[in-house]
């Protein structure tokens, strides 16, 4: 279990505490999503339900909260829901929890598919909740920082390219695909790109501007190379692979032009800032409407690049990037 005493955000004076329910009872609910809104600061968890009763029953009683037999029922004890579930069953349920008014905390990749992703985000839209996405290394101010140097690099005039990589070793033997975890959407063919993809390819997006074709080379189930071609014509090349053996994971990305050189990567980035950061983002949203730094809206732009993606690796070629609101 994670202990978030450091994670801890001030409410910045706002008062109550924002009223959080958890869907989910897997490994990120245990180790991240719970035990964060359980933590001092601007909100408050008051209840789990999952899917698997006795899994929602034993982490409730780990955080000291309610379990709740019902969808509905939490949804009444809450103003806002916190999605640790796989992106399948987020599309489901999102706008179900929107519906009801409630604002919410959102997985990457917001659904399994584009259609799924867009219904989450005019869902919310049409009942007026707040969304924040968490896409964790966008609220590192290391992260913050590499993109508005990068916006101005961009402003000074055309880029000649760049590239990036996100490496791991979950997918080797051993690895958190092991066993039982390997039928989940993550063993599916489409499950690495959609696992690492949204991380890398939405830091790319960011720094090189808008994607608007994408080819795929490799296997999309441990080694893919994704070429995107931005809005000013140049291009990026990524590395995605879940099967590298490295001692610590590798998310690194380059912009590069006759103005400049940039360098971006996670390498001793702290875990708990992120994540403090985007609570109380979503705190203040949910309070004051304040924006965040990535909304459903956002995710819908990257499911679209993601989706490209996938066409490319499964069909050839390069794909258009479908065009999203």
């Amino acid at each position: 279990m994670a202990v978030w005493r450091d994670f801890v955000v001030d409410d910045g004076g706002r008062g109550t505490p924002v009223t959080v329910g958890l869907v989910g009872a897997g490994r990120w609910a245990r180790l991240t999503h719970g035990p964060m809104h359980s933590a001092p600061g601007p909100t408050r968890l008051t209840g789990v339900w999952a899917r698997r009763a006795d899994a929602a029953e034993e982490l409730a009683n780990e955080l000291g909260v309610p379990v709740y037999q019902r969808f509905d029922e939490l949804l009444e004890a809450c103003e806002a829901v916190d999605f640790a579930v796989p992106p399948g069953v987020q599309a489901e349920m999102a706008p179900v929890a929107a519906r009801a008014g409630k604002a919410l905390l959102l997985e990457k990749p917001l659904a399994k598919t584009l259609d799924q992703a867009r219904a989450v985000a005019d869902a919310a839209g049409e009942h007026g909740v707040a969304t924040i996405v968490a896409l964790t290394r966008r609220y590192h101010p290391r992260t913050r920082d590499f993109l508005a140097a990068a916006a101005r690099l961009r402003e000074e005039g055309p880029l000649a390219g760049g590239q990036a990589a996100y490496l791991h070793g979950g997918y080797l033997p051993g690895g958190f695909l092991a066993g039982t975890a390997a039928t989940t959407w993550r063993g599916e063919p489409t499950g690495m790109l959609l696992d690492i993809g949204p991380h890398l390819l939405d830091v790319v997006q960011e720094a090189a501007g808008p994607v608007e074709a994408v080819r795929a080379e490799g296997d999309a189930t441990r080694h893919l190379t994704l070429t995107t071609r931005h809005d000013g014509g140049w291009l990026v090349q990524s590395l995605l692979s879940g099967a590298v053996a490295v001692e610590h994971p590798v998310t690194r990305a380059e912009i590069l032009s006759g103005q400049g050189h940039l360098r971006w990567d996670t390498e001793g980035m702290a875990g708990d800032e992120p994540w403090a950061r985007l609570r109380g983002e979503f705190a203040a949203a949910v309070r004051d409407g304040a924006p965040v730094t990535a909304d459903a809206r956002h995710a819908v732009r990257l499911q679209a690049v993601l989706h490209a993606a996938w066409v490319s690796a499964t069909e050839g070629g390069w794909v258009d990037v479908p065009a999203t609101p």
